[in-house]
């Protein structure tokens, strides 16, 4: 059984550094010290399970414009099309309107804007690269 949640516990913290590293160095090729940076310390973290598995991850930043920037959106490789990414994105959308949050923002990699897109944000950029992967800017209202 799937089910997604706020990082409580030191553990659950690092599990999802554990995911990240998987899927973003080791997967992708993002060289580590871009991976890890300062605002992992002040961003708000989440997992979601399968069962007692960790699988996936995300992170928020909130930004004292009542903005929140949405990153390190991962789910293991093994786990994807399951749902669990939008399971991952609709705790983070409930998380930021309890904390009453007006509009979330991420950088999306190119080809995961059809998904992001389905959950209802919008691109706001033209394609950009980011550590050598095409991205795109992406938004929603939250009101």
């Amino acid at each position: 059984m799937f089910r997604a949640k706020l990082v409580e516990t030191e553990a659950e913290r690092e599990a999802a550094f554990a995911i990240r590293r998987d899927v973003f160095i080791k997967e992708q090729g993002i060289p580590p010290h871009l991976e890890r940076d300062e605002f992992d310390e002040s961003s708000t973290h989440f997992v979601a399970y399968d069962g007692d598995k960790i699988v996936a991850t995300a992170r928020v930043q909130v930004l004292p414009s009542d903005i929140g920037i949405v990153e390190r959106v991962c789910v293991m490789k093994e786990y994807r099309g399951t749902g669990l990414g939008v399971l991952i994105m609709k705790e983070v959308e409930k998380y930021a309107k309890q904390v009453e949050l007006k509009r979330l923002k991420l950088t999306a990699q190119s080809f995961a804007v059809p998904f992001y897109e389905k959950l209802h944000y919008e691109s706001t950029s033209p394609e950009f690269m980011d550590s050598g992967i095409p991205h795109r800017v992406m938004e929603k209202s939250l009101k």
